[in-house]
């Protein structure tokens, strides 16, 4: 057990998990896009689907420990092999040499990834708590999810964080995707260049995707703050 705490804590461990759990994240976001679709048809179809997800709610559970455990173990090397790089680098190496070695995306990871988990705990606050807990508004208790959408997306700061939120996160999955696949030596001179165009169109997919929902709701269902 000792040889994988240490292999764990070691650069290339703590590289192999971050490229492990953010595939697992890509996968979800893909899945909970999929879901978050159904709100362009109506309050009865997206209803509807939360609904349904309470059949398997036992399983949801489950895949949602998972989750939270992938994104705390991404967060926490991701964090840790930043410093790490920064104390090799030094301060100075950093301020006049970095822009050579290194590509804007890979630079402010830590920047993105921080503004996002923001984000983050508060779309959990907004809709996850909410749907699953306690909604002071009381619209989770007659199963009218879609109305709590439909509110704070008509919030008009919340929208922009959102927004905002989405660039960010297309800019923080178009390095992760290629990050990824070189983690894992799936790196080839004839399909690099193919892994980084379908990286770059996921990136713009998911966030375009998430933005769009906002975006959607506050012009064509009023804005009420």
């Amino acid at each position: 057990m000792g040889w994988f705490l240490k292999f764990a804590n070691s650069s290339i461990g703590k590289k192999i998990t971050m490229a492990v759990t953010g595939s697992f994240l890509i996968i979800f976001l893909i899945i909970h896009l999929i879901g978050n679709i159904t709100l362009f048809f109506g309050p009865n179809v997206f209803n509807g689907y939360v609904s349904a997800l309470d059949v398997v709610k036992p399983l949801i559970r489950v895949i949602e420990v998972v989750l939270l455990a992938a994104f705390l173990f991404h967060i926490y090397n991701g964090l840790s092999l930043w410093l790490q790089n920064r104390r090799a680098r030094g301060m100075n190496y950093k301020i006049n040499s970095s822009s050579e070695n290194s590509d804007v995306f890979s630079r402010t990871m830590v920047l993105s990834g921080s503004i996002i988990l923001i984000f983050l705990v508060t779309h959990l606050y907004t809709f996850f708590w909410r749907f699953n807990f306690y909604d002071p508004m009381k619209f989770a208790d007659n199963h009218e999810y879609f109305d709590i959408v439909v509110y704070f997306f008509g919030i008009w700061w919340y929208v922009i964080l959102y927004v905002l939120a989405m660039i960010l996160l297309g800019y923080h999955l178009n390095h992760s995707f290629q990050s990824a696949f070189q983690t894992f030596g799936w790196t080839h001179k004839k399909y690099t260049p193919l892994i980084e165009k379908i990286g770059t169109a996921y990136a713009i997919i998911m966030a375009t995707g998430f933005a769009s929902m906002p975006i959607y709701f506050f012009f064509f269902y009023g804005g009420n703050q």
